[in-house]
């Protein structure tokens, strides 16, 4: 009976253990809380990938930037777009756009990738966030990020182009500087 017992403990660890390891290990100054209508969305940055956009991302949520923007553009199976203060998908901040650093990182689901007009160097402050795989734009857009916690709260994202009534960032705050 203890033999047994023993085995099912050593189990419960084993699959407890990784969860926790993920969580304690994330960099408080590469995580964002994305507070929804549904509960909060932990993003891990991706400086490693693109530093110059993870900067400008953690710059405009410290300035509170995105708090009460809302999700212009989502659609079902695809993505769902914020970061336009005007809310027509046309908007940016008064930051200076940015070079593109595209990198060979695919785009699947729970993947943060930035919003550009057709000039691959216009990214500012609009970005997606993936429902699902879309190699279509591996090498075309950047990837700066990837929710590591919350999905399901996106996944509930009100649907739409633009969605009636849409869906808002309550509040972006970096893990670092979260109260």
């Amino acid at each position: 009976m203890s033999r047994i017992f023993s085995v099912l403990t050593l189990l419960a660890a084993l699959l407890v253990a990784p969860n926790m390891a993920g969580a304690q290990d994330l960099d408080p100054e590469n995580t964002i809380y994305m507070d929804l209508k549904d509960g909060r969305v932990t993003l891990q940055l991706r400086p490693d990938l693109a530093p110059n956009h993870v900067e400008r991302i953690k710059k405009l949520t410290r300035d509170g930037f995105y708090d009460g923007i809302v999700f212009h553009r989502v659609i079902d199976g695809f993505m769902a777009q914020t970061g336009d203060p005007t809310g027509t998908g046309m908007g940016g901040s008064q930051e200076p756009d940015l070079k593109a650093e595209f990198t060979r990182t695919r785009f699947k689901r729970g993947v943060l990738g930035m919003a550009r007009a057709g000039n691959p160097n216009s990214a500012n402050s609009q970005f997606f966030i993936m429902f699902a795989d879309g190699d279509w734009l591996n090498g075309q857009y950047t990837v700066w990020g990837e929710i590591v916690g919350g999905m399901e709260h996106v996944d509930a994202i009100k649907r739409g182009e633009p969605p009636q009534n849409p869906d808002k960032i309550i509040k972006m705050q970096v893990a670092a500087d979260a109260s």
